[in-house]
């Protein structure tokens, strides 16, 4: 059994205001065996990479390799538009080596909760992923019902966005209710194209524009959410 470790502390500062969340990057970044373009920092991975949708978004001209000057370029993105990084996952167990969110077993949760009522500036969440087993929503939703809180429906369109109010919690000095938002993205993995390919939006432009392919629908939703 392979002890999954998430390799990177949450990235937040006090002026975060939208916080981005995944589930655990793949096991070579807990192992330190990069290949040659990842970058080691939150989703660092070249391939399904969601640096490569807001380089393109924002015309970065970032760096894919192992440098610590990749990692200044996204840290420097992320603090300039007051964006955080808290996948939801601290460690799993795992039969197979991969970076399957269904494989997870004997998970560890951050408490997002905890961090939400910390970082007082948060006003979105942004799951890399819907509410699929195993997911960063489907996570977040079983630490909520521990509070007797669930996820209100905002829209049901893709991106799914929901809202629901923070608790307060004890021991925290500036902690108040407040609503906070969740915008359930598209996942950047490979696997998520079979269901890219159903959607009636993607296949509205796929029938207009024959070039239109999977990277381009992501690239129109994430827009919207990494100003």
């Amino acid at each position: 059994m392979f002890l999954h470790k998430h390799p990177y502390a949450p990235f937040i500062q006090e002026d975060t205001e939208k916080l981005i969340v995944g589930t655990l990057p793949p096991p070579r970044f807990s192992t330190g065996q990069l290949l040659e373009k990842d970058v080691d920092f939150c989703y660092g991975s070249y391939y399904n990479s969601l640096w490569l949708y807001i380089d393109k978004i924002h015309k970065l001209k970032l760096r894919y390799d192992n440098s610590p000057e990749a990692v200044a370029q996204r840290k420097s993105f992320l603090i300039e538009r007051k964006i955080g990084v808290c996948d939801i996952v601290e460690s799993c167990e795992r039969t197979k080596i991969d970076a399957s969110d269904l494989g997870m077993q004997n998970v560890v949760l951050r408490n997002l909760i905890d961090y939400l009522n910390e970082y007082t500036n948060i006003k979105t969440l942004l799951f890399t992923g819907g509410n699929s087993k195993n997911g960063p929503e489907y996570f977040f939703r079983k630490q909520l019902k521990e509070y007797g809180i669930s996820l209100k429906t905002i829209s049901d369109e893709i991106p799914r966005i929901h809202e629901f109010v923070l608790p307060s919690l004890k021991g925290f000095k500036n902690s108040s209710k407040r609503k906070i938002q969740t915008v359930s993205l598209t996942s950047v993995s490979g696997a998520a194209n079979i269901s890219i390919s159903k959607n009636p939006t993607y296949q509205y432009f796929k029938s207009k524009y024959p070039t239109f392919n999977t990277f381009d629908f992501r690239l129109l939703q994430y827009a919207e959410y990494f100003k």
